[in-house]
């Protein structure tokens, strides 16, 4: 059986990603600290986190490219401790950073990832072209990487990463850097690869710093300091602040967050573009309500709104992270 033949026999597997306890430091930096992740056949699944919070170092572990400390892992049924290169052959890896070759033109560098994978250029060449295709770069074969936008470029990586008919995506970071539009047409790549195939047991696991990227997916893993501190699917996550999120628009933002924050029901005021996201206690939110625009009013300030509104998966975080101190 060819290593990139994805009829084998592990294909009844239903959870694709088993990473249980991983542990990975540098030093005394605990990069991973007990992670443990379980992913299914058809699921977008993110680890959502800042810089530092250890998204990368699990990529990394995932994909085979460093080894953990303790813990163990296995990818599409293979163990990835003695069975590397087979995990590996099931797995299509997008790192942050972007790794083509810049003097090759574009089908040179999906050519060169292919070969490296065991692919005949049977094989690889029409794949190729329904993969360029696929991603919108099929008027594009023949430019050279080097020359390509930031979103090309991505849109790259992602093509060779799809070469060898992968049944496990890792994305690692893959719209830092880039505009709004280009994160936007790159999910819905991303969303349409997972519904076209799902039947095929395809997964996704993406590392993001943006929320409104972790709403996409199906289940999120939230990171801080190594470890996952909250897991599952975003609606049930936003569940956690139902009725306990109130928005207060107005001028100037400072004294009104001010005001804010003295009120004994608010537990956090954060700015959140040119209004103020404010968590209140429990059952409070219309004595808050009433409360404040009464003290805003007294001071002569510039009330637009304060209203109850749905949570957003920011404030899930900030909330999380307050009870997660290093």
């Amino acid at each position: 059986m060819k290593p990139n033949d994805l009829t084998f026999e592990h294909s009844n597997v239903q959870t694709l990603v088993h990473a249980q306890n991983l542990h990975k430091h540098f030093g005394n930096n605990h990069a991973v600290d007990g992670v443990s992740l379980q992913v299914k056949a058809g699921e977008i699944y993110g680890l959502v986190g800042s810089d530092g919070a250890g998204k990368t170092t699990t990529m990394r572990l995932l994909v085979g490219a460093l080894l953990p400390n303790a813990g163990e892992i296995n990818i599409c049924g293979y163990d990835v401790a003695k069975q590397v290169e087979m995990a590996r052959s099931t797995i299509g890896y997008l790192s942050q950073r972007f790794s083509m070759y810049e003097d090759l033109t574009v089908l040179e560098n999906i050519r060169f990832f292919a070969e490296i994978r065991g692919l005949s250029s049977s094989e690889w060449l029409p794949r190729s072209m329904e993969i360029l295709e696929f991603v919108g770069l099929a008027k594009f074969i023949d430019r050279r990487a080097g020359l390509l936008s930031g979103g090309m470029k991505q849109k790259l990586g992602l093509a060779s990463a799809l070469v060898t008919r992968p049944r496990l995506l890792l994305l690692d970071e893959p719209t830092t850097g880039v505009d709004p539009v280009t994160r936007q047409d790159f999910w819905q790549l991303v969303v349409k690869l997972v519904a076209n195939r799902e039947g095929e047991g395809v997964s996704v696991i993406i590392s993001t710093p943006y929320m409104d990227e972790a709403s996409r997916c199906h289940r999120v893993g939230f990171m801080k300091a190594g470890k996952i501190i909250a897991e599952d699917s975003p609606s049930n996550l936003r569940t956690r602040l139902n009725n306990r999120i109130l928005e207060l628009r107005g001028t100037p933002l400072k004294s009104l967050k001010q005001i804010a924050i003295q009120d004994e029901d608010v537990e956090e005021a954060a700015a959140f573009g040119d209004k103020l996201h404010l968590r209140v206690k429990e059952g409070k939110s219309n004595i808050v309500i009433a409360r404040l625009q009464k003290q805003i009013e007294s001071q002569n300030l510039n009330l637009i709104s304060l209203r109850e509104i749905p949570p957003t998966l920011e404030d899930v975080f900030i909330l999380l992270t307050e009870f997660n101190h290093d």
